[in-house]
């Protein structure tokens, strides 16, 4: 199980980092739950495929590229938590005062959640 889970991470990280919107739902289950939590406040929610293929079509706009690099794995039965660096390249400016051009750089944890060999949620948390 482990090993499966693992996979289906990897394919996933690795599809995001590839803007492969195809790539990163292919092992969600149709009522994928996914949240987006920033100093413990949840910014972003979407419930379902259809939501988070929405979501992450937008999501493309932000950035000329991204990378989620996996550092650690925890794996507790039907869920596994992983901490990733995280680093981007903007394609907007944005409110908080960066611009096209500047570089992102976080910290952050992923928490996914199995159901009969898919994932069923999604916790991103920086």
């Amino acid at each position: 199980m482990k090993e499966h889970q693992k996979k289906i991470i990897e394919s996933y990280v690795d599809s995001y980092n590839n803007f492969d919107i195809n790539g990163m739902v292919k092992n969600l289950n149709d009522n994928i739950v996914f949240e987006n939590i920033s100093n413990s406040n949840v910014d972003l929610r979407t419930e379902g495929i259809n939501e988070f293929k929405k979501q992450a079509k937008s999501a493309k706009q932000y950035f000329k590229q991204r990378k989620q690099t996996i550092t650690s794995w925890n794996f507790n039965n039907s869920k596994v938590s992983i901490s990733i660096d995280y680093k981007a390249v903007l394609a907007i400016d944005l409110p908080n005062g960066m611009k096209s051009g500047d570089t992102l750089e976080l910290k952050g944890e992923s928490e996914f959640e199995f159901e009969n060999g898919k994932i069923k949620s999604i916790s991103d948390k920086s």
